[in-house]
């Protein structure tokens, strides 16, 4: 049997390490979600990217203002793993709304997100590599409870990961 998959998931601005989407995570996969002072944001990357070599994730996940983080750790190339964006805000919060060649990114967006313009992870899914690069559109909000219900998350997760074992890429 393989091992569990272990996923750093980094939350959004009303997540935390005990919300819903680490707890749906955990109960598919080897889950961490490091807790982080939101309301800093250069401190929340700084956070997340000092748990990488701990936790030594497979596949990254961020929500929202956590998304943001894992772009922003993306853009400084301090994580090239498998990464799943769940309404990323990165464009919202002054980060850099690109992502670099050569890694494996799937970005989930509700077509009735109010929070995070469903533009911006259009403007992101048209950078970084055409091959490894995946948008879908949900019909939900931006919380996006249906990925939870449906247990799509996890799928999103898995395939993610199986388009960079794919494409030869590997967690950084």
């Amino acid at each position: 049997m393989n091992p569990r998959l272990r996923v750093q998931f980094i939350h959004g601005l009303e997540g935390s390490p005990q919300g819903a989407k680490p707890l749906f995570l955990a109960e598919h996969f080897d889950t961490t979600a490091p807790a982080m002072d939101t309301s800093d944001l250069e401190g929340s990357i700084a956070t997340q990217i000092a748990a990488l070599a701990t936790i030594r994730p497979d596949v990254l996940v961020g929500s929202s203002y956590g998304g943001a983080v894992a772009v922003a750790m993306l853009d400084r190339g301090v994580w090239r793993g498998p990464t799943v964006l769940l309404a990323p805000a990165a464009e919202r919060l002054g980060v850099p709304n690109r992502l670099p060649e050569g890694v494996a990114v799937t970005i989930v967006h509700g077509v009735h997100d109010d929070v995070v313009p469903l533009e911006h992870s259009h403007a992101l899914a048209a950078t970084g590599t055409p091959a490894l690069v995946r948008l879908i559109e949900v019909d939900d909000g931006h919380r996006l409870q249906t990925l939870l219900d449906t247990g799509a998350l996890a799928d999103h997760v898995r395939d993610t990961f199986r388009a960079a074992t794919q494409a030869g890429v590997q967690a950084s």
